[in-house]
């Protein structure tokens, strides 16, 4: 089964990178990102808040990059080198919203290919 909202989200991310290619700043591209959604008519929200739980208690509040269609947490990065702690942070938000998708969209690869990891749980 093709998961369409992933393919979705892959594709604009694939023409923000073609536009303004590698080597800006993450908040730049979240813009853009977030811009191109729009033009596709993509349902997202923008630094959304995810309390962290802790024996019942809230601890703390961590804020996503995207939340897109309500099913897709998107982690926005722009890096030569991925950091294994991106998958870590992407998976701790995935489960603290109980959903089970999760896009790393790394935008300083040459190549945006290279730079997506998806996440699944």
């Amino acid at each position: 089964m093709t998961d369409e909202i992933t393919k979705k989200i892959i594709g604009a991310a694939i023409e923000v990178h073609q536009i303004l290619g590698p080597g800006l700043l993450e908040s730049v591209y979240e813009e853009a990102l977030c811009h191109e959604f729009g033009l596709r008519a993509i349902g997202f929200e923008r630094q959304f808040a995810v309390d962290v739980y802790y024996k019942n208690c809230v601890i703390s509040s961590q804020r996503l990059d995207l939340l897109v269609e309500d099913e897709v947490v998107v982690e926005i990065k722009s890096l030569r080198n991925l950091p294994e702690v991106a998958m870590a942070q992407v998976l701790s938000y995935l489960k603290a919203t109980g959903l089970k998708r999760g896009l790393i969209v790394n935008f300083g690869e040459k190549q945006l290919i290279n730079g997506i990891k998806r996440i699944s749980l």
